[in-house]
């Protein structure tokens, strides 16, 4: 019964996420929210509607149309449109997303760890990166906010956000459907259907997914494929349209019974000599313990009155809960060597409410957000030691409660010049339970383990920590012209401290020296501080000849203070080898560079291009080497960070008969992406670029439409994450080898350096049908 309530006060945070474009800015689709007889791009990016030209902000928009026209498959596709942006799936699942944009992200999917982009459904942030890579359908638009989104924002924009707004239901009845057939026996299925009742004031809408495909590889242990695809996914709608009032209430659900990805093993193992795998899709990876699955389901409840001309209220609710079962198996080999069997499971509830006042030349908006978040985090370490089935269990229970005001206001001045000021107060509390505790003879209980306990806990600490924060924004607008607009920003971004679930406190420094670890010492060890960005942006957005071309630029600093790095490395705990977190607040980072993306019409011949450069630089970066504190910056990179990105495309549309064909390609690329702060020329991605194909032709009406597409045509093999645990030189992080010439393996005998792999060349046909 308590669930029911909450569930009928609440409101969906969609699990699934949508399938992305190769095609750049400027691509919305006009009829969704704009007037067609102006072609205005609008955009939600400061929670009202309002012309992309007239926001300054830097910020992309794509189309749910564009999306569909270029057979674009989930969110990773955006990091090759996208100047500065990064988009990967994290390591050994399908589901969970690792997001960076601008230089500051976050890869850990621990708990503990919290996003450095905030990722939004229609306006209800997602609080963890658990089954976030996912596909979608009947979406409006995609908005990629880059830089510091604090006050409109709020919790974890520090990097920038990722807004997705889904199709409000017609007052005609409709019926879609898509399939799709290709490469490693792709074969999805989506069919959407909605209608209005009586007289269009109630709507109901659904949609079911079927998305499905071979692996890429294989595992050549347990012969299950690698890199597969077995999603199914449902959503239901519903909607109250009248005069000043819209609600919608959704629901959803989605289950993700894929495969584990294993890892590619990158040397030959350094104790059973086994080779290198030819195939970089394949495995040999022996965890089969827990079952990989990801379930999630959420549902929200969206209500906007307008009081009157001037005065309109918004309630944004919500509730989700996701739980993510995972085999790791980071040696990549048959026998147990680094196997990590772990779970992940989530949930949070949220509450928003806001006042948008619009009054002449002034708009403005008043608001107020509340967060209760839990994160839970269990996973084994099971390592090869001369103590046979040594395991070491970690549990850790991280909750988060967050309660913020906000206000953004903005006046103009002239009919040409505009001036907008705002804020947020943040209040953030984070509690945590963890356990570390070793087991002998099998692995601990929770996951059917006949271990027993053995010695004292390595970590056995509950703390809480408070942290408040108020972040200001600014900036200044100039329009010489309609079609112009010059401006200039300062925008600050926080994320709180917290935790290392992975931390040790049995090693825990004696602070006092009284030889006896306190819980505060044991806390002072444990936790981290928040981090903080100072952002700098000039920018200039032009529509140019009949609005023909299009036109963004923009020039950003920004200073990052206090950044937090997660990690994990060999250790040893109560005298026994492990695995241990390893937190640091690096210290100083600076991220300079700019952002160009334009758009070019010609008759029937559209071409479309971003460039992206990006100077990211740790000014300080304090680690502990032998007891003592050593800035080790310049042997330190910024991660997921490429200093080079560009995508240019092509699409022709010409009319065939009443219907049109288009015919479009282009190519993406990166320059040298570092996979960790430490650089490893194993795991780091040299530059690379991609190359994509299409060919749609659309019925006359666009009834129906059939399309055929290319994804990395050249079938490039480009690395996108790893796991490395071989001793290195602790300043310049370079990896030791022994006299032999061969590797040394820090954790395990047989040396973990495994890598990811982004997809190969794919080509599938897409047909849909409308109603």
């Amino acid at each position: 019964m308590r669930t029911a309530a909450l569930l009928a006060r609440t409101s969906l945070v969609a699990s699934a996420i949508v399938s992305l474009s190769a095609v750049p800015a400027f691509a919305q689709d006009a009829a969704a929210t704009a007037s067609e007889d102006d072609g205005a791009i609008i955009v939600t990016a400061r929670r009202r509607e309002e012309a992309l030209i007239d926001v300054p902000v830097a910020i992309t928009a794509l189309s749910g149309a564009e999306l569909e026209r270029t057979g674009a498959m989930d969110i990773t596709a955006l990091a090759e449109t996208v100047p500065n942006v990064t988009l990967e799936a994290s390591r050994a699942t399908n589901s969970t997303l690792t997001a960076f944009i601008r230089g500051v992200g976050q890869q850990d999917p621990v708990s503990g760890f919290e996003q450095g982009v905030g990722i939004y459904l229609d306006d209800v942030y997602l609080n963890r990166p658990q089954a976030a890579v996912l596909d979608i359908y009947d979406v409006q638009r995609i908005e990629v906010l880059r830089g510091p989104q604090g006050t409109l924002y709020g919790r974890n924009t520090v990097g920038g956000a990722v807004k997705y707004v889904t199709k409000k239901i017609d007052d005609v009845a409709r019926l879609n459907a898509r399939a799709t057939y290709g490469s490693y026996d792709q074969a999805d299925g989506v069919i959407s259907a909605s209608t209005p009742v009586g007289d269009g004031t109630l709507r109901f809408g659904g949609s079911l997914a079927r998305l499905s495909r071979g692996g890429f590889g294989k595992n050549l242990t347990t012969g299950q494929e690698n890199y597969n695809k077995d999603i199914w996914a449902g959503r239901g709608t519903m909607e109250v349209h009248s005069d000043g009032f819209f609600a919608r209430l959704a629901g959803d659900y989605t289950h993700d019974a894929s495969s584990a990805r294993g890892g590619h093993r990158l040397i030959t193992s350094l104790n059973t000599a086994t080779p290198v795998l030819s195939n970089v899709f394949d495995t040999r990876g022996g965890l089969v313990d827990p079952k990989q699955d990801v379930k999630a389901w959420g549902v929200s409840l969206f209500m906007e009155g307008q009081l009157n001309d001037t005065f309109t209220v918004r309630s944004i609710s919500s509730y989700r809960k996701d739980d993510s079962l995972s085999p790791i198996d980071f040696d990549a080999l048959p026998a147990t060597d680094l196997d990590v069997p772990g779970i992940y499971r989530n949930s949070q509830t949220s509450q928003e409410l806001q006042l948008l006042i619009s009054a002449g030349r002034f708009n403005g908006l008043v608001g107020a957000y509340y967060l209760n978040a839990k994160a839970l985090t269990q996973f084994d370490v099971r390592l090869y030691t001369t103590l046979a089935g040594l395991t070491a269990f970690t549990n850790a229970d991280v909750g988060t409660d967050t309660l913020a005001g906000f206000a953004d206001f903005t006046y103009d001045l002239t009919d040409q010049l505009s001036v907008s000021v705002g804020g947020r107060y943040t209040w953030d509390e984070r509690t945590a339970t963890i356990l570390r505790q070793n087991y002998l003879g099998g692995g601990s209980p929770v996951f059917g383990g006949a271990g027993v306990a053995f010695g004292a806990p390595g970590t056995n600490f509950k703390g809480k920590s408070t942290f408040k924060k108020f972040t200001p924004k600014a900036s200044i607008s100039f329009k010489p012209t309609e079609d112009h607009t010059l401006y200039a920003s300062f925008s600050q971004g926080f994320k709180g401290g917290g935790f290392d679930p992975r931390g040790a406190g049995a090693n825990a420094p004696d602070l006092d020296g009284n030889g006896v670890r306190s819980d505060a010492e044991v806390a002072a060890f444990l936790s981290f501080k928040p981090e903080k960005v100072n952002s700098y942006e000039v920018g200039y957005k032009a529509q140019l000849f009949d609005r023909a071309l299009t036109l963004a630029v923009a020039g950003f600093r920004m200073d990052y203070t206090d950044v937090q790095i997660p990690g994990s490395v060999a250790c040893t705990v109560g005298g026994l080898p492990s695995f241990c977190g390893v937190v640091s607040n690096a210290g100083k980072a600076r991220m300079q560079g700019f952002e160009l993306e334009s758009r070019l019409r010609l008759g029937g011949l559209t071409l479309a291009g971003s460039l992206g450069y990006i100077d990211a630089k740790y000014l300080k970066y304090i680690t502990n080497i032998a007891n003592t504190p050593t800035d080790v910056a310049k042997f330190r990179k910024v991660q997921n960070t490429p200093a080079w990105t560009g995508n240019v495309n092509a699409r022709y549309d010409v009319a065939l008969g009443e219907g049109e064909v288009g015919v479009g390609a282009g190519v993406s690329w990166k320059s040298k992406t570092y996979q960790f702060e430490i650089p490893n020329p194993y795991l780091d991605q040299p530059s690379y670029a991609l190359v994509d194909a299409s060919l749609v032709y659309t019925a006359p009406g666009k009834r129906w439409t059939l399309g055929v597409f290319g994804k990395n045509l050249t079938n490039k093999k480009y690395k996108t994450s790893g796991y490395t645990f071989m001793a290195a030189n602790p300043t310049t992080g370079a990896l030791l080898t022994a006299a032999n010439g061969n590797l040394i393996s820090s954790l395990g005998r047989e040396g973990t350096l495994t890598t990811f792999y982004g997809n190969p060349r794919q080509v599938f046909v897409t047909a849909t049908v409308s109603f």
